[in-house]
């Protein structure tokens, strides 16, 4: 039954790009008062890509966390840091709009257990791999305090992604105040999602770790929700309120990959914006698995 029921559905999807773009915008449509940006690229067919608002600008929310990876990666394979260095951990970081201290708040973090390690080291590796999977802020800032989010924009600058954006860590009030944030498009994550994939965004060791940390993402609501269990997904979320993102490669079993990002802001009902990404997800498997 369960394969009859399969066909049906891989039948039923659409046949082409066009087809797999009206099925989106219809969905969309479906979300009054919704920004949604879709970028959707099957690695293995260049011809088979569906872009949806990809230029447009979002909050990143901690969808700039893997840029971030990427530069932490780079800065390894130039010598200049160590995935085992120790890293002080610290609870106050400062502003990039006047250089005052802040700190973050453990029960707005995902990864409330990292701090009750403060005052302890705890190597670079780890706390990257943090970053990724468990979406821990107080990761996040630690490792831009590493590589600098100057030198992180100016990678992907170098990596095609034109207008993603890394200005500051996370949680800095004075500067989200004066519209001062991390900004992302589909199209420039969709860019160096396939960077990580194809081996061009670091060396090939930096960018199998990156690929393994994505894949063991523990937030998994969102994209991989819309997928037949067991497909193996290497992504990232990002969430803020009236925000929710998700950024992925997608591997289904047999095929090429495939790029899947889809953003979305102007939803306050997080139910409402998680159900549209899943919705998304499973038509865009349903058209890259298509007999």
């Amino acid at each position: 039954m369960l394969q009859t029921a399969l066909l049906v559905l891989l039948t039923a999807a659409p046949s082409g790009p066009d087809s797999l773009r009206d099925a989106l915008q219809e969905r969309i449509a479906q979300v009054k008062g919704a920004s949604v940006a879709v970028v959707y690229r099957n690695l293995g067919n260049p011809k088979d890509t569906v872009s949806l608002e990809a230029e447009r600008s979002f909050h990143a929310a901690s969808t700039m966390k893997v840029p971030v990876m990427i530069e932490f990666f780079r800065q390894v394979d130039a010598g200049k840091l160590s995935l085992e260095q120790p890293v002080p951990l610290v609870n106050q970081f400062h502003s990039i709009v006047d250089g005052s201290p802040y700190a973050l708040d453990s029960k707005e973090d995902e990864d409330a257990a990292l701090y009750e390690r403060l005052g302890k080291p705890v190597p670079a590796r780890e706390l990257v791999q943090r970053m990724i999977t468990r979406s821990s802020n107080l990761a996040t800032n630690s490792v831009i305090a590493l590589v600098d989010a100057k030198h992180v924009t100016q990678t992907v600058r170098g990596l095609g992604a034109a207008k993603l954006t890394v200005l500051r860590g996370v949680e800095d009030g004075k500067a989200y105040q004066k519209g001062l944030n991390n900004t992302a498009t589909a199209g420039d994550l969709a860019t160096l999602l396939a960077a990580i994939e194809q081996g061009k965004a670091a060396s090939a060791s930096s960018t199998q770790a990156m690929r393994d940390i994505l894949l063991a993402q523990e937030l998994n609501a969102e994209i991989p929700a819309g997928l037949p269990p067991g497909t193996r997904v290497a992504h990232k979320t990002g969430q803020i309120r009236g925000v929710l993102h998700d950024a992925a490669i997608v591997y289904p079993a047999g095929r090429a990959p495939y790029i899947l990002v889809v953003l979305t802001s102007g939803i306050p009902d997080e139910k409402v914006a998680r159900a549209l990404i899943v919705d998304l997800s499973r038509s865009v498997y349903a058209h890259a698995s298509r007999p």
